[in-house]
């Protein structure tokens, strides 16, 4: 999805910490478990799905279980068991999911919840919430709070952490300072944030390592893409470029997170044109070669950065 702005902006080197030590060297179990987000994959079927992205190397598959999704809500006790015994057949993980929920009353929250736990998956992402152009911030607020109270405790009920994602535009949580003032009154380590760093820049190009510092003890799980300013139609939008193209400062970023200790499940997005994949199609304009190839592409120079930063092997 792309995002529009008044104006561009100058990006400018960010102030951040430096690494409490030299230590380069990790532990196998603090190296990043790295999801193809399924979304992407929608123009193929659970085992193709898997097999193709166990080729290209992914740890394991973010899996969509929303409407228009690889898995439909209102089969998900049916599907999803299908779709995870893919992927684990296919010798990787999941360790997320990726839903629209945003409450714990909705008819089918409940049974996506337990349908995930009993599958071993421990994370999932919520649906966004939007401002009441009616109603005051203040009150706002409460009612995002209340709504993500009954979540996390229906959540508890599961063991199954809920993760909020920071979306540019006018989103709860966006200018992060407003997920964080939720989350700290919370304070349940069943409901955090899904951290995106390409919508945290946009929001905030010179800003964002403050809002990373505020909302990191919520972190757990993250997005990874990158994107580049572009005018179109008089206007300054965001555009998804392939990772590495763009000017997301992933050098800043990732030694952020290693300086703040911070290591969880990642999901890469493919949201520039691939031919309808980066749509959700489930058919493609394109040769899939082409799509793998860009795929590979992006997730071999993300484990480029992971290494440079020391944050793998």
């Amino acid at each position: 999805m792309t995002a529009g702005l008044s104006s561009a902006g100058t990006i400018r080197a960010n102030s951040i910490p430096q690494p409490r030590d030299k230590q380069t060297s990790i532990s196998e179990s603090e190296v990043f478990k790295i999801s193809i987000f399924s979304k992407h994959l929608q123009w193929l079927n659970y085992t193709e799905m898997a097999q193709v992205a166990a080729q290209m190397g992914f740890d394991g598959v973010d899996i969509t279980v929303r409407p228009g999704g690889h898995v439909l809500p209102e089969r998900v006790a049916e599907d999803l068991p299908k779709a995870v015994d893919a992927v684990r057949k296919a010798g990787m993980n999941v360790y997320m999911i990726t839903s629209a929920i945003t409450d714990a009353d909705e008819p089918t929250t409940e049974n996506i919840l337990k349908t995930a736990s009993a599958l071993g998956i421990t994370h999932y992402r919520t649906g966004w919430l939007n401002y009441n152009s009616q109603k005051s911030i203040e009150d706002d607020l409460k009612d995002f709070e209340t709504k993500l109270v009954k979540l996390a405790a229906l959540n508890k009920k599961y063991s199954i952490s809920g993760e909020y994602q920071n979306h540019s535009g006018e989103y709860f949580g966006a200018p992060i300072w407003d997920l964080y003032n939720v989350l700290s009154h919370i304070n349940s380590p069943w409901i955090g944030s899904q951290y995106d760093i390409l919508h945290a820049t946009v929001e905030g190009a010179n800003a964002w390592p403050i809002g990373l510092k505020a909302i990191k003890p919520y972190i757990k799980s993250i997005d990874i893409k990158d994107f580049q300013w572009t005018k179109k139609e008089g206007k300054w939008v965001a555009e998804i470029v392939p990772l590495g193209e763009g000017l997301i400062d992933f050098k800043n970023y990732l030694n952020s997170l290693k300086v703040y200790g911070i290591n969880v499940p990642v999901s890469i997005h493919f949201e520039y044109s691939l031919g309808g994949a980066e749509h959700g199609a489930t058919s493609l304009t394109i040769d899939r070669a082409d799509v793998i190839k860009a795929m590979q592409n992006d997730l071999n120079n993300f484990k480029v950065m992971l290494r440079s930063a020391g944050l793998s092997k």
